[in-house]
């Protein structure tokens, strides 16, 4: 590829860059290190060139280009501070207040407004329009986005954004001139689960964050880095928070992982963190659960404890927890109680910790664009990694084929389903299949797997059968991993690298909810929610939750401990890749709640047999002896290949999805509690009804 060389003149002097063929001016402006100002442009979305702000002077040229789409030549020059460039700019920036109202004292925007930033650097103190602005209507569209379309400057970002990577159709521009508006064809509640990040590419405050609205300026908030943990991805957060509440939750850069986007889910149930809390220690006296303190409430467990056989103890653990508590959990149940009854796959997925390839992502989140074939199985990514689909509906928009067997869901994207059969595996290993063809062909094949798949009772047929048609096909190389099981909880591969399920002949999930049913058990503790109905917890034993909120599945028990939520502690998160992240406490645990691994760790020593281990840099070693990857935060350590599953007969059995991926704003227990994801889920129940009246 041809290179072209341009001279960039600023304040600072002549600089001479170089940039490839296809460049714009735009790109070579930032090879030279210099800012140029711009509302419409953004890296990751399509040219628009609608805001005319990045105008510079090129020598030659009869008038001010936009450098965001103007081509770059060899031996251009471009000045950036001329007397030309600096006028264009002053006019451009009139236009755009000519209609732009005067609330930087009461929009949510101020302070963090690239419009107030530019005005205050390109923006006269007079204007020569003498006319009456232009009002808009405000557009309802739904519980996670406010909207003062008075204050749009048409920049389009928002409606790129739905279009090209939300893949969302609904967001667009009606009108001409004056006339322009934004919004939803038909005003209805956006459906995306995306849409929230276009409060971050609005350049001004028609869009804001509707929850957040009118609670703080940016100014006051400090920020703590941390994880999100509403899906496996591992999104790169910031935490910002005021007077020990968290008062909101944004993205933070990260190429590797999330871009820039985060999820909706990630982004609204912030509220969750401060409603129905469970506080302070609570124990079941006279049938009413009573509020404590922890003596009590340890007493309480020590007396259930006597003279009850090990066999006769299980736990469970829910999906919310990093690693550190996931070891101090499984520790404590079988050092501390030696019991096996315990188990994290609360939807019985069959995978142990044994094989560690079998249940996490070999291709890096960076490296999906570069397939050249996908097929998913079992899976529907749009709900299950909404991030990861970003990337996929990048593929499909490039002319990558991508072939589904399952069910057929809206993936906000075109593919070829195959059938919903397992069988049809075996179709395509033997290229019987259009599709066994394509993949054959492929230089970079593509198959990710749903963790769905693995609750079937034929599941380790079906991982062996998969695992074997990606070897077939050259999707398992040395130079490239193309299998890939997609975990749709965030603390799962961090339970199965803890092996928090039994290994020594003890019970798993089911054996534990049969065992309840049948009141064989006369103690059972549950670490947060788990996937199953509440009544599927009846028992005659005696219940010890350990939680962060006053869920229904907890008022059940007989003993409940107050527990931190993920902005609460400090922890190591693993993401779907198999990458540990860290994670820092933004605010501190209400009232009495304690963080997760200090409750096993106290309750181990009230009981006489404390886990070895007083601190949290103690606990990370211990993990580290047991699971190394966890000694290099932020590393992606490839594990060694090793055929996952089991040769086997395959049901003819249809892949189907769980209830949990259609109910999507409902999906954990933190969902469950937040107000804003109840509206939302409310919306789509709404929209549905609609459609089927229809």
């Amino acid at each position: 590829m041809t290179n072209l060389t341009l001279t960039i003149i600023s304040k600072q002097g002549e600089v001479e860059v170089i940039v490839p063929q296809g460049a714009t001016v735009m790109d070579a402006i930032k090879a030279a290190e210099q800012q140029v100002p711009h509302f419409c442009y953004h890296k990751r979305l399509s040219i628009a060139g609608n805001c005319r702000m990045c105008l510079v002077e090129v020598e030659g040229a009869p008038k001010p280009v936009a450098s965001c789409h103007w081509p770059a030549n060899d031996g251009m020059r471009v000045n950036l501070d001329s007397e030309t460039t600096i006028n264009a700019r002053k006019g451009t920036m009139e236009l755009l207040l000519a209609n732009h109202p005067l609330d930087c004292p009461i929009c949510d925007q101020g302070g963090e407004c690239e419009l107030q930033d530019q005005a205050v650097a390109f923006g006269s103190d007079r204007s020569q329009f003498q006319e009456m602005k232009r009002a808009v209507d405000d557009k309802e569209i739904g519980a996670k986005i406010k909207t003062v379309m008075t204050r749009c400057i048409h920049c389009m970002r928002c409606v790129r954004f739905a279009t090209e990577i939300a893949g969302v159709e609904e967001f667009g521009a009606t009108g001409r001139g004056v006339d322009t508006q934004v919004g939803t064809y038909v005003e209805e509640a956006l459906q995306s689960e995306l849409a929230g990040n276009m409060i971050d590419l609005c350049p001004v405050g028609a869009l804001t964050n509707k929850p957040y609205a009118f609670t703080a300026r940016p100014w006051e908030l400090q920020h703590t880095d941390s994880i999100d943990v509403m899906d496996g991805v591992g999104t790169h957060i910031r935490v910002d928070h005021r007077a020990g509440k968290v008062m909101r939750i944004v993205p933070r850069e990260c190429d590797a992982i999330n871009e820039e986007w985060m999820s909706d889910t990630a982004r609204f149930s912030w509220d969750a963190l401060s409603t129905n809390r469970l506080t302070t220690p609570m124990v079941r006296k006279n049938g009413k659960l009573t509020a404590c303190g922890w003596p009590e409430a340890f007493k309480k467990i020590e007396q259930s404890l006597k003279k009850v056989g090990r066999d006769k103890i299980a736990g469970l653990a829910g999906d919310l927890h990093c690693a550190e508590d996931y070891y101090a959990f499984n520790a404590f149940m079988k050092e501390t109680l030696k019991t096996d009854n315990v188990d994290a796959r609360g939807d019985g997925a069959c995978v142990d910790s044994t094989n560690h390839a079998a249940y996490i992502m070999h291709t890096p989140l960076a490296d999906i664009e570069k397939a050249d074939a996908v097929l998913l199985i079992g899976t529907n990514p749009r709900h299950e990694a909404p991030l990861l689909n970003v990337r996929l509906r990048c593929l499909v928009q490039s002319g990558i084929p991508i072939a589904m067997v399952g069910e057929e869901v809206d993936l906000t994207y075109k593919y070829k389903l195959l059938g919903d059969n397992p069988q049809v595996l075996e179709d395509i290993a033997n290229s019987k299949n259009s599709f066994g063809k394509i993949l054959q062909k492929a230089e970079k094949p593509l198959i990710i797997l749903g963790s769905n798949v693995l609750t079937r009772p034929d599941a380790k047929a079906v991982l062996f059968s998969a695992a074997s048609l990606a070897e077939g096909i050259g999707a398992v190389t040395e130079n490239w991993r193309g299998f890939n099981v997609l975990q749709r909880m965030a603390g799962r591969v961090a339970a199965l690298d803890m092996a928090v399920h039994p290994v020594a002949g003890g019970l798993e999930t089911k054996g534990i909810l049969k065992a309840l049913s049948e009141n064989k058990l006369d103690v059972l503790f549950q670490y947060g929610d788990i996937e199953v109905p509440c009544e599927m917890l009846q028992s005659t034993a005696t219940k010890i939750y350990i939680g962060i909120h006053l869920t229904e599945q907890a008022q059940t028990a007989d003993v409940m401990l107050p527990a931190a939520a993920y902005t609460e502690k400090n922890g190591l998160w693993t993401n779907i890749e198999g990458r540990v992240q860290e994670a820092k406490a933004a605010v501190q645990p209400p009232l009495q709640a304690k963080e997760d691994w200090k409750i096993f760790r106290a309750l181990s020593a009230e009981l006489g047999k404390p886990l070895p281990f007083n601190n949290q840099a103690q606990l990370r070693q211990a993990i580290v002896d047991i699971c190394a990857i966890y000694n290099e935060p932020n590393m992606l350590v490839q594990p060694e290949w090793e055929r996952p599953g089991k040769a086997g007969k395959m049901k003819d059995t249809p892949f189907t999805l769980p209830v949990t991926v259609e109910n999507y704003y409902q999906t954990n227990e933190i969902l469950r509690a937040s107000n804003t994801m109840v509206a939302c889920q409310a919306e789509i129940l709404e929209k549905r009804k609609v459609e089927e009246a229809a």
